[in-house]
């Protein structure tokens, strides 16, 4: 029996942990902006304390973080 794994991407280095860390915590916003839960905790709320925003809608917290990443990444 012949068996092949898919060959996936590692992330060994210290820039590529944290931008998947980063993109990671993107995609859970995303999920909070259209009204689901990513996590017990809110992930809305660490955002606006990592990037020191105020608002408290979801989508314009999202724009705001993404114009974030593009300024660190």
């Amino acid at each position: 029996m012949n068996t092949t794994m898919d060959s996936g991407t590692v992330i060994d280095t210290p820039e590529g942990i944290q931008a998947f860390h980063l993109l990671s915590i993107k995609y859970a916003l995303k999920l909070e902006a259209i009204g689901l839960r990513h996590s017990k905790g809110s992930v809305a709320k660490r955002v606006r304390e990592m990037i020191g925003s105020k608002t408290r809608d979801k989508k314009a917290l999202l724009s705001e973080y993404e114009q974030w990443l593009g300024t660190v990444l």
